[in-house]
């Protein structure tokens, strides 16, 4: 999968940009505050429909400007596919795939794989649950669209649970009044919340191993990473499928959620267990042991999309080489040889010593790219 042309129109600090970028590694080399992430952020933003650094897409609008414009033509084996990101002050962004409006924002996702790396990586291993939690929706969106809608709809039952937990300001309700109408959308809950469950136990599954491996190689087998699904709802205890165990689980939790105001239980409260051994990585690994394992964690999110979709992804790299000692790097320079892939940096002089060749290098200036 490759990126042959990328245009912008009064996106971020860019008046205009129109890059045909070749295939391997496309360097983007400037100053802090420059557009360098700007351009890459186009990228992901093609691929997820949403920035990865805002959820304002108004703030992707060029400072004084009415509108903007992201174009992007991807090569795949199935041939040249087309997104385009269409922005308006005040109005919901339009998204059109192959010259054709979509109408549902689903319909992107697998349309452009990309994995990226970024410093904020470290956050996936020492952060918070959450991190861990987006970190599996965006990739098993990318692999497998259907669960990009059922997230969508388990969402949109827990708003609503929550919206009648938290109940209206001024009006008195008794317990018994709320847990009657909490059974619908415990259905709801519980319904959507096992498929999610379903996929991302079968997601884990797939990239643990090869999460292993690549942790073991990288850190020269002196350590063994294990990566496990940790949901908050473990249907082992409650018995039966994970629907029936999700609705034990939030008709028990009821009383507690009413009091708090938020539903305790659910997929929503999931999260991803990293440990060496039987130790969590967050508490008890060092700062480089955190890297090398969110490192590991990426690369293996890399090789999976590369062993289902028949072909590598877009590989984004924003300002993380200098993050990496050498082995990292290595590990790095071995999963970047068949992608193709944008990175930027402050300066060439460490691609240099880190052995890279074939780049394509752009200087970055104020918003604006020329090739070098």
């Amino acid at each position: 999968m490759q990126i042959a042309r990328l245009k912008l129109n009064y996106f971020r600090n860019y008046e205009a940009l129109d890059l045909r970028p070749l295939p391997g590694l496309n360097v983007i080399v400037g100053e802090n505050a420059q557009g360098k992430t700007n351009a890459v952020e186009a990228v992901f933003f093609c691929a997820f429909g949403r920035s990865h650094r805002t959820a304002r897409d108004a703030e992707l609008i060029n400072q004084g400007m009415s509108g903007g414009y992201v174009g992007l033509d991807v090569q795949t084996r199935a041939g040249e596919r087309r997104i385009e990101m269409k922005l308006r002050a005040g109005e919901r962004k339009q998204v059109f795939i192959d010259r054709l409006q979509t109408q549902r924002s689903g319909e992107l996702m697998g349309v452009l794989n990309v994995v990226m790396f970024s410093p904020e990586d470290l956050e996936l291993v020492k952060g918070a649950p959450a991190e861990r939690r987006r970190f599996l929706d965006m990739e098993l969106s990318q692999l497998r669209p259907a669960y990009y809608y059922k997230i969508q709809q388990y969402n949109a039952a827990l708003k609503q649970r929550n919206a009648l937990l938290k109940g209206e300001p001024g009006r008195e309700r008794s317990q018994r009044e709320v847990r009657e109408q909490l059974y619908v959308w415990d259905e709801q809950l519980a319904a959507a919340g096992a498929d999610v469950m379903r996929m991302r136990q079968e997601f884990v599954d797939s990239f643990s191993t090869l999460a292993r491996d690549l942790h073991r190689s990288i850190s020269g087998g002196r350590e063994q990473l294990a990566v496990s699904y940790a949901p908050s709802v473990d249907a082992a205890r409650y018995g039966g499928t994970e629907r029936e165990a999700l609705q034990e689980a939030l008709y028990a939790s009821a009383l507690d959620d009413i009091r708090r105001g938020f539903t305790t239980m659910g997929p929503h409260r999931d999260d991803l267990s990293v440990c060496l051994g039987d130790a969590p990585v967050r508490v008890f690994g060092s700062q480089g042991q955190q890297r090398t394992a969110a490192l590991s964690l990426k690369l293996s999110e890399l090789a999976l999309l590369t062993e289902e979709k028949g072909e590598p992804p877009v590989l984004l790299l924003d300002d993380v080489l200098s993050e990496l000692d050498e082995p990292r790097q290595r590990a790095l320079l071995e999963a970047m040889r068949d992608c193709q892939c944008f990175l930027t940096c402050t300066s060439l002089a460490g691609l240099e010593r880190a052995g890279m060749t074939g780049i394509h290098a752009y200087a970055c200036e104020r918003g604006t790219l020329r090739e070098l």
